[in-house]
């Protein structure tokens, strides 16, 4: 029995109308523009600011998009994965949410935590239901209200993150689509980037909402260190595995959490910097968004046959690469 490939057919995403610069920044906390442009490469970011929306509105929007974009109708849909590390709630799963709003009446789903490898994780989950004939059509999402666990007085957190929400549609491909992914985790005891309350361990009190405990904390230098050794690695790594070279790749999607990193990836890849996607300036990281935020915005670029190689670092730690060969 031959295996199956899943191929992605539709791109969709939701980008919140604020836009958060680095001058309105500087107003907010002790920083300032050239600061942030020399040290991340962002100049702005979007903000969902409505408060009865978050998470879930972002992915469906995004998800109503693909489906479009796909030209299936919800009902053809078999499973929803949501990459997310701001769901709504803890339960029901944002996977949910959507599944419900955009009417995909046929289909089950789940959430998925990987932080920025989020989106990764579940395109290769997607992959591999297809891969195994349960699946015809999957809807992968990510999706991150990062906003709502960022303190804004903190500089060393506030200036990355967005939010917004990323979606595509997986289905069977009769040639192309996900060749080969490379994922890999290394549990980081020593908490370098997390969200130290909320979850079993330190579950909501009232001290824990006035010492700041919900929001992102990081140790900058460990997770710069790591991602940028990270995902250099597991580029190459795939490439390698697949017997690519630099001449032979057309894009690179890489997570846009700093634009060192990014470089640095192209330049261990042996990449032309006119082969890397790069959004980062416009959106910041908007975690598990990054990726399908890239592929929309270069989807009229990208061309049947095209070698393109995904990749992504995240807390946890969580990283990997996706190669595909690109068939819409």
């Amino acid at each position: 029995m031959s295996l199956k490939r899943a191929k992605i057919t539709g791109i969709g995403r939701y980008l919140p109308e604020y836009i958060l610069t680095n001058k309105e920044l500087e107003t907010m906390v002790e920083t300032d523009d050239e600061w942030i442009r020399t040290r991340t490469g962002i100049a702005e970011r979007r903000i969902l600011k409505d408060p009865d929306k978050a998470s879930a509105f972002m992915a469906t929007e995004a998800a109503k998009e693909a489906i479009s974009d796909a030209n299936i109708n919800a009902d053809e849909i078999d499973a929803i994965i949501v990459g997310t590390v701001t769901p709504d709630y803890f339960f029901p799963a944002t996977a949910a949410l959507v599944q419900k709003r955009v009417g995909a009446v046929n289909a089950w789903g789940f959430d998925l935590s990987a932080a920025c490898s989020g989106f990764l994780f579940a395109l290769s989950s997607g992959s591999m239901m297809i891969e195994s004939g349960r699946a015809k059509k999957v809807l992968v999402i990510g999706a991150d209200k990062m906003s709502s666990i960022i303190d804004f007085k903190d500089r060393t957190t506030c200036i990355l993150f967005g939010d917004a929400a990323g979606a595509v549609v997986l289905e069977e491909a009769d040639s192309g689509g996900i060749i080969d992914f490379v994922h890999h985790t290394d549990g980081d005891e020593e908490c370098s980037l997390y969200q130290p309350a909320g979850g079993s361990l330190n579950p909501p009190t009232v001290e824990s909402v006035q010492n700041k405990l919900h929001y992102i904390r990081q140790d900058g230098k460990v997770v710069f260190k790591s991602a940028t050794r990270g995902m250099a690695d597991v580029s190459l790594e795939i490439m390698e595995r697949n017997n690519l070279t630099g001449d032979d790749i057309a894009w690179l999607v890489p997570h846009q959490a700093n634009l060192r990193i990014i470089d640095a990836t192209a330049r261990r890849m042996g990449l032309d910097p006119q082969k890397v996607m790069i959004n980062i300036e416009k959106y910041g990281n908007t975690t598990a968004a990054t990726i399908p935020l890239c592929l929309y915005d270069w989807k009229d670029r990208l061309k049947d046959g095209d070698n393109v190689i995904l990749a992504a670092f995240g807390g946890g730690f969580t990283w990997g690469a996706t190669y595909i060969k690109w068939e819409k």
